[in-house]
């Protein structure tokens, strides 16, 4: 069974899965961030835009210092 943790360590890699998969293998899921859905997007968009590669970790910082916070859809207060 998979609990919600409040700490993450951040996964600053674009092989997501591959780094999942280690996590899993080595018991240490808990330490383990994806960045949410909406990353995956906005860098898709803006590699799109710009023409050139840009890593989730650039992007996610790039929202958050643009007053993006990170929300799920199962949060009641969700778009509140």
């Amino acid at each position: 069974m998979l609990t919600k943790v409040k700490k993450s360590v951040k996964l600053y890699t674009d092989n997501v899965l591959e780094e999942f998969y280690k996590h899993l293998l080595r018991g240490s899921l808990e330490n383990l961030h994806i960045p949410h859905s909406d990353v995956f997007y906005v860098r898709e968009a803006v590699q799109n835009h710009y023409g050139r590669s840009f890593t989730l970790k650039h992007v996610e910082d790039a929202m958050r210092a643009e007053g993006w916070t990170e929300q799920s859809h199962s949060n009641p207060d969700y778009g509140k």
